[in-house]
């Protein structure tokens, strides 16, 4: 049985709430993978939100590209792994993609309480977009019938 996703379930599962991993070249290491917020909507870009001057952020803008993993803690197991092209930096970040993301991981009260906590950062970020070329993708929930 195969355990891979359709279009439609690959978009959807990335389009739900995942902390996601990064994975960006490295030169002469191992590829540097890292915990991320991001956000996506089916057929749209990958978009991460970072400190324009983070280790990532470097590391995105001389590969070009990178990947981001998307998992379930839980059985039956699902991933969704997704890698591409950068198609725009964006800087600085709009205030209202910036509230969404906190809202999406932390709620309205928490991510107020996290916006107001890096608002003096956040001039330093930047939002990395990717235009999703790559997929892989599991679902062992596929396994069971």
């Amino acid at each position: 049985m195969a355990l891979s996703m359709s279009r439609l379930e690959r978009e959807e599962f990335l389009a739900d709430l995942h902390v996601g991993v990064m994975g960006v070249n490295e030169p002469g290491r191992a590829p540097l993978t890292v915990p991320v917020w991001y956000s996506y909507r089916p057929g749209g870009l990958v978009s991460v939100i970072t400190g324009d001057g983070s280790q990532k952020a470097r590391r995105v803008a001389e590969a070009g590209r990178f990947s981001l993993c998307a998992q379930t803690e839980t059985a039956p197991y699902r991933y969704v792994s997704v890698e591409g092209p950068v198609v725009a930096t964006d800087r600085p970040v709009d205030p209202g993609e910036r509230r969404a993301v906190a809202y999406r991981y932390l709620g309205p009260e928490i991510g107020d309480l996290y916006l107001a906590a890096t608002a003096e950062r956040a001039a330093e970020n930047c939002v990395i977009r990717m235009a999703p070329e790559h997929w892989r993708t599991a679902d062992f929930a596929k396994e069971l019938g």
